[in-house]
């Protein structure tokens, strides 16, 4: 795929002309916080039957399920976050990409509800929980988060993980702290991930004993948590750089009481795997491969607006587009937005020809666009200059919200090691 197909383009017109009408009046408040992302998302799915499409798609896997047509762990759709099979994969990154122009923050919400707490209980959990949880949160009707980043974790996800459960009769008790948790002020429905403390008594051989108490080495298991239990406080929004209309915070768990149906699967699996390892990286992969069209919108953005300030801002009796040096800002940018369109179609050729794409691919895509994309929106400050680093003039905003990309979905750094992991494994 070279070009977006016919259909795709029409969707973008149709998504930009309700992000003109819709959203840019509204940036400040979205900015501010006076105003909440959820209700946005929620007349976009309307606006465009995306809530009906994801409640079609769902209601005829769950009667497949019921009707023994396939495992209730059947991996979700890879263009699932809208409810479609890998032919609407375009679509899906359109409307992303479109969003992105004007408000990264909107889009994040949306991602880590419905490309990351919906796959997880729709690839993990049993026909029962997705038929719990599922129906409200295809729609949006609930917001869900996705739970595993802790205050001393960061990128050692798993072996700084702290958060942890003990078996209690047929239950578990949950203990622990997520930070920087998307949606997690609001979210109705979240996935938590936390490790089983089964502490040093137990079978097998001392070396055995030691290597399970181990807190870096314990199994990780998934659960899933509703808004309002026990025990389960859900912080007040940080303040943060950029990404304003995403709102992030903490979770707190104290002595959360878990019965065995919201453990996804309702096993703890095993002895020779760790499903909770296993249902985190899963995603991993799908979450990085979306940052190729958040910055493909940002790119896209800056430029326009670039484009259209070197047209109409004069120096010396001069268009500055008329400046080689800006000329070359200009061209820089554009090279930029080409490549990363091509990774894009990359991505959605994979998810049209069911290709899995490997955690090393996922974070040179990853890598790339996040970098470009903040490249990009710093050269368009300086372009614009002194009004550039004024909030009205948007690219301020774009600026601030492409960072977070560089740290999103895992820091840059991570993906560094992860591209070079995957080659010296060859």
């Amino acid at each position: 795929m070279l070009e977006w197909s016919d259909v795709d383009i029409a969707v973008r017109d149709a998504v930009r002309e309700f992000v003109d009408k819709e959203i840019r009046p509204h940036v400040d408040a979205l900015e501010s916080g006076e105003m909440e992302p959820y209700p946005i998302i929620r007349k976009l799915f309307a606006t465009f039957g995306i809530a009906d499409m994801a409640r079609d798609s769902l209601d005829k896997r769950l009667a497949r399920l019921r009707d023994g047509g396939g495992a209730a762990t059947d991996k979700p759709a890879s263009a699932g976050m809208f409810g479609g099979d890998g032919g609407s994969a375009g679509m899906g990154f359109v409307v992303v990409s479109e969003l992105c122009r004007v408000s990264m923050g909107v889009v994040t919400g949306m991602g880590v509800s419905l490309g990351l707490t919906v796959p997880t209980i729709m690839g993990r959990g049993t026909l029962a929980q997705q038929e719990r949880w599922l129906p409200d949160l295809v729609t949006y009707d609930k917001v869900g988060a996705w739970a595993i980043t802790e205050p001393d974790s960061g990128s050692d996800a798993f072996g700084g993980m702290k958060s942890y459960v003990v078996r209690d009769g047929d239950g578990y008790i949950l203990n622990g702290q997520k930070t920087f948790i998307t949606n997690g002020p609001d979210a109705d429905v979240v996935v938590v991930y936390a490790k089983l403390n089964e502490g040093d008594a137990g079978s097998g051989s001392s070396r055995e004993r030691s290597s399970t108490s181990n807190p870096r080495n314990r199994k990780v298991l998934t659960f899933v948590l509703d808004r309002g239990m026990d025990g389960f406080v859900q912080s007040k929004p940080f303040r943060k750089m950029g990404i304003h209309s995403s709102r992030t915070g903490e979770l707190f768990f104290n002595d959360v009481r878990l019965g065995r149906d919201r453990l996804l699967g309702e096993t703890e699996g095993d002895d020779t795997g760790d499903s909770g390892r296993d249902s985190a990286r899963s995603n991993f992969s799908a979450e990085r491969i979306g940052v190729a069209a958040m910055a493909l919108g940002v790119i896209e953005e800056c430029l326009r607006l670039c484009v259209d300030y070197a047209k109409t801002r004069t120096l010396w009796g001069k268009e500055i587009g008329q400046f080689q040096l800006i000329q070359l800002k200009l061209a820089t940018m554009e090279v930029a937005r080409m490549n990363v369109r091509n990774m894009l179609f990359r991505v959605i050729e994979a998810a049209q020809t069911g290709t899995a794409i490997s955690l090393a691919e996922a974070s040179a895509i990853k890598w790339y666009c996040s970098q470009a994309a903040t490249d990009v929106a710093m050269e368009a400050v300086q372009v614009f200059g002194g009004n550039g680093y004024m909030t009205e003039y948007r690219v301020e905003q774009l600026a601030r919200d492409a960072k977070s990309l560089m740290i999103y979905a895992g820091s840059n750094e991570v993906q560094i090691t992860h591209v070079a992991r995957g080659l010296l494994s060859d």
